[in-house]
């Protein structure tokens, strides 16, 4: 039998390094399928419940391999069902192809069944490289500049194949006017800022009596550099969300995370520095970091476009955060006065203890606060965490401890419902030997994480390390949108749009043939994460917790007090419970009667 077009596809991915895809098939990609199918197991096709799920997996396999990220669907719905987890990857710069089928080329432009426009349709998300093929010869360098633009611009690309045109017998390039003749392989370039901006950024470091550093994804495998230059300057330093491991929480100056997640330290910080150095990071919330022109800014970014765009920097370093700090390391001088680090120091000290007090309020039946606060002794060495969006990311930002070698993540610049078990189950393709912990609110557990579920019950007993703990946050509630109204909007709580029902997931759990826990008493939570934790089948700990500790920022500023005394007068469903749980945390001082 001839190579086809599809087998040719599937080889090149191969020569190109892909080891995983991603996908759900349909007629309008079967040719693929089949090549795959007599490739013998060199891809792995990895079959998600949802075509959704799978670009959001090959996203965060890009993430946590440093690999490229494949994902796979047919055409018409199951190539529009992509687009969300494509966006996750454009919004968090993971490189991801996309390979969707299309209707016979005969047939385009007739209304044919499952016909979209797809060029149209991923022009936006796959800007950087999208194309329909038409011929056996020009698929060889359309997988080409697809894999390596990917690659090297850190973004989803996109190539459509016709059905029919999947069945062909391939036939290369030929040697003629017109053709392409494309080859594999890419390296990625050594970046490094010129000589005279890393002087220039130097000086204003070493100008700055009280530095505050701000890291994040892009310093994930720069936590070397980053702790030299931090400890240089005798620097604080906050992590976005997306940077969380990039350093572990037991150094005294890290303040940990920063923004609406974040906290006090982190806020207290950057409103006190005289100076600001951004390593990889695009945190979006500018009132989070020094007000303009209360602070000299330098920037390192590896994307040009992303530099001085939520700070004004007076100087912006275009390179890798690992090299370019370590070309800007000998130019910076030692600070004597270590009273700047020591205030830091002391105040994350004061916050942990803060913390730990806040997990430890009482609440009905179980403080969410305390589920992450009793994970985090027991993450086993080089755990990868997952978290969903939603209430239970302020828990995995705040709360949580991570330690060096631990990896973890989340969808940051869409911050989607629905990612924590498909990132969870890409993290056990990309690390086979690692435990993973996916942490998980009862909304996105509904939206679409229960039938991820179903994929972790058809592949677990394949994985080299079975370890794998779905922690569910079931509070019947969509938290962190109903503290949103009545802090953002001044209105109570919503019950049409806000309550959702109660669902077993633990016996969901048992019912697939996974381990299902319950816990509803917060004496028993540690020794449930220590069942979960050693369990050689995958669990599902399901925690029954407390709505009414609100998910705010420590940081409330005088309109969201008056939002929240509003929502109140306006009669919020059930204003006891929501007193008492914000005046068990940050709100005691802005309670209505309070002075």
């Amino acid at each position: 039998m001839s190579q086809t077009v599809s087998d040719f596809i599937v080889q090149r991915l191969h020569q190109w390094g892909v080891r995983h895809i991603f996908g759900y098939p349909g007629d309008g990609i079967n040719g693929v399928f089949g090549a795959m199918n007599r490739a013998e197991a060199k891809i792995n096709f990895v079959q998600a419940r949802h075509e959704e799920m799978a670009a959001f997996m090959a996203s965060a396999y890009a993430k946590f391999s440093g690999e490229l990220g494949v994902c796979i669907a047919t055409s018409g719905p199951g190539a529009s069902h992509l687009i969300t987890g494509l966006y996750d990857a454009l919004l968090d710069h993971q490189p991801v192809l996309a390979i969707v089928g299309q209707q016979a080329r005969n047939a385009l432009g007739g209304s044919y069944q499952q016909e979209l426009d797809l060029v149209s349709m991923f022009k936006d998300v796959a800007a950087a490289y999208v194309e329909q093929a038409a011929s056996p010869a020009q698929v060889r360098h359309l997988i080409d500049r697809a894999v390596r633009i990917a690659l090297a611009r850190r973004a989803p690309t996109a190539i459509i194949l016709p059905n029919d045109l999947q069945e062909e017998p391939y036939e290369g390039p030929p040697r003629a006017h017109g053709t392409l003749h494309s080859g594999v392989g890419y390296d990625a370039p050594r970046v490094i800022p010129r000589e005279p901006e890393l002087d220039r950024a130097a000086e204003v470091l070493n100008a700055g009596k009280r530095v505050a550093m701000l890291i994040g994804a892009g310093a994930l495998h720069a936590t070397d550099e980053v702790i030299a230059v931090a400890d240089r300057l005798s620097a604080g330093c906050a992590k976005a969300l997306l940077g969380k491991a990039a350093l572990p929480d037991d150094l005294a100056w890290v303040t940990g995370s920063i923004g609406l997640l974040g906290t006090e330290p982190s806020y207290n910080m950057m409103m006190d520095c005289d100076t600001l150095l951004m390593v990889g990071s695009a945190f979006p919330y500018a009132e989070f970091l020094p007000k303009e022109g209360a602070a000299r800014g330098v920037q390192i970014d590896i994307d040009a476009g992303m530099t001085s765009i939520r700070f004004p920097m007076e100087v912006s370093l275009v390179g890798d955060a690992a090299e370019t700090l370590r070309s800007l390391l000998p130019r910076l001088a030692p600070k004597n006065d270590g009273a700047w680090r020591k205030g830091i120091e002391d105040d994350v000290a004061k916050w942990w203890k803060t913390l730990d007090d806040r997990a430890h309020q009482p609440a009905a039946p179980i403080n969410p606060q305390l589920v992450a606060w009793e994970l985090s002794p027991r993450l086993p060495e080089r755990a990868i965490i997952t978290s969903d969006s939603g209430s239970c990311a302020n828990w995995f930002a705040r709360d949580l401890k991570i330690r060096r070698g631990m990896i973890a993540s989340l969808s940051g610049g869409l911050a989607s419902m629905g990612t924590a078990v498909p990132y969870a189950l890409a993290a056990k393709y990309a690390h086979p030997e690692r435990p993973v912990i996916a942490l998980v609110g009862d909304g996105a557990m509904q939206m679409n994480n229960m039938a991820e579920l179903i994929t972790v019950a058809k592949y677990w007993r394949s994985w080299r390390n079975p370890r794998f703990v779905v922690c569910v946050f079931n509070n019947e509630d969509l938290n962190q949108v109903t503290w949103e109204q009545r802090i953002i909007n001044g209105d109570p709580k919503f019950e049409a749009s806000q309550q959702i029902p109660n669902v077993s997931y633990s016996r969901f759990a048992e019912m697939i043939g996974l381990t299902g826990i319950f816990v509803d008493s917060p004496q028993v939570l540690g020794s449930a994460w220590e069942q979960a934790l050693a369990s050689e089948t995958p669990v599902v700990l399901e925690v029954k917790t407390d709505p009414e500790v609100p998910p705010l920022p420590p940081h409330i500023t005088l309109q969201q007090a008056k939002n929240f005394s509003l929502a109140l007068m306006k009669g919020d469903p059930n204003e006891s419970g929501v007193i008492m749980g914000a005046a068990r945390q940050v709100l005691e001082k802005i309670m209505p009667g309070n002075e």
